[in-house]
């Protein structure tokens, strides 16, 4: 962390103004997106910070060095890990990396597993604050910090894109002189940030909507984007978690949703799932038989395919195909790698919107370094800080709004209690 002398108005002498110096790298491949854009940079280095930007950094997601440059940026062929106090990432750092830091300095990014041994250890020998987007607690006063949301915004409206581009048929009704063709049928679990924007994307789009989501008070936010709810007759109280978090439903409970879904599922033209675990697999809510059982031409996309997905056989970054039980063709079922960062150029902005809130919680009032854990998000992100795993290795601390459709893992087990959708 370096400094600067500043004579402030009325002062006798110049003021020793302390300057933290964030740094954000080129991402491994196939990642294209990057934790700072031009834009945010010239915000930061306003405030008094020095920013580091690796070369090429930001070229995958239309960033050009030359862009960060003019924002006041330092584009620098490879950053000196050990003179940077802040570093800034999407995917998450290699323990070779966090090693090389210097101690006492801080990471922010996605983390994910949050529990990964070797990372902890090398981040705990290097006495590093390692600050989890995944752990951010879902409060008010933190929502301009909020990744997962910000993320899952993009993803939910990718969705709907790679469903349509692959469906046989048109998603909007059209009356012409030939005849009228009505309009696709989409079916949407989950009814989180990700789920609400494929609901509305494919409405824009002109498909027939339906959703469903086990909280109580989801039928309300599935109604006001113009879908219609599927009341599976779930007890209100069945899918309510702590602190308005869904929970995951008994074997039985989670058998009758399947069977009330199933028809929904078969009826579809398009289903998508959004339900993700933050560090954990991903509930899984559709079985193959269901699947099966729509029409030839189907399409399936699981936006939690990376996480173990929400769709029995689905992998990520793969087109599968189920043949349909109705026979004379088969359902595609799209596993996403990550549908984010296949639209970088906006999802990198706010990602970078997310980080500059909370670099601003790490600015003390000298302009220097600071990690207040009395700070609830602060508090709530830190994975390690000075040498000690903190939160019990990495489990999600409890938050306070999500959304989650049926929970149940292969073979019909129920899930983890805890399961929180984007």
């Amino acid at each position: 962390m370096g400094s600067r002398k500043s004579r402030i108005p009325g002062a006798r002498a110049p003021t020793l103004v302390r300057v933290i110096t964030i740094a954000a790298p080129r991402e491994p491949s196939p990642e294209t997106r990057v934790a700072l854009v031009p834009d945010v940079v010239r915000g930061l280095v306003r405030s008094g910070h020095q920013v580091l930007v690796e070369s090429g950094a930001g070229t995958a997601s239309h960033h050009p060095d030359d862009a960060y440059a003019a924002a006041g940026a330092a584009v620098v062929p490879a950053i000196d890990l050990g003179a940077v106090d802040i570093l800034v990432h999407v995917t998450p750092l290699p323990a070779a990396a966090l090693l090389r830091l210097r101690p006492g300095a801080v990471t922010l990014g996605l983390q994910a597993p949050l529990d990964d041994a070797d990372r902890l250890a090398a981040a705990n020998a290097r006495r590093l604050t390692v600050l989890a987007f995944e752990r951010l607690p879902r409060t008010s006063r933190a929502q301009a910090m909020d990744v997962l949301s910000s993320q899952a915004l993009a993803a939910g409206y990718r969705a709907v894109l790679e469903a349509a581009i692959r469906l046989p048929r048109f998603f909007p009704l059209a009356m012409t002189a030939a005849g009228t063709v009505p309009p696709a049928k989409v079916v949407v679990l989950g009814a989180g940030v990700a789920g609400l924007q494929a609901i509305a994307t494919a409405r824009r789009l002109g498909a027939k909507v339906a959703a469903n989501d086990i909280r109580p008070e989801s039928a309300e936010e599935v109604r006001s984007v113009g879908a219609t709810f599927i009341d599976v007759g779930l007890a209100g109280e069945a899918g309510a978690g702590v602190g308005g978090y869904a929970r995951s439903l008994g074997r039985s409970a989670a058998q009758a949703q399947q069977a009330a879904l199933a028809p929904h599922i078969a009826d579809a033209d398009v289903l998508i799932t959004t339900a993700a675990v933050p560090g954990r697999r991903a509930p899984l809510l559709v079985t193959a038989a269901m699947v099966a059982a729509m029409r030839p031409g189907s399409v399936v996309v699981d936006l939690a395919a990376a996480g173990g997905g929400n769709v029995e056989g689905s992998r990520p970054g793969v087109d599968a195909t189920v043949p349909s039980a109705r026979g004379g063709g088969a359902i595609t079922l799209v596993g996403l790698a990550s549908a984010p960062a296949d639209l970088p150029t906006d999802a990198s902005r706010l990602y970078a919107k997310n980080v500059a809130g909370v670099v601003a919680l790490l600015t003390g009032a000298d302009g220097g370094l600071v990690v207040p854990l009395d700070d609830d998000i602060i508090d709530g992100m830190a994975l390690t800080h000075d040498g000690a795993t903190r939160h019990g290795l990495g489990a999600p601390p409890a938050q306070d709004a999500g959304v989650v459709a049926p929970a149940v893992t292969p073979g019909g087990a129920p899930a983890p209690e805890h399961a929180e959708p984007r």
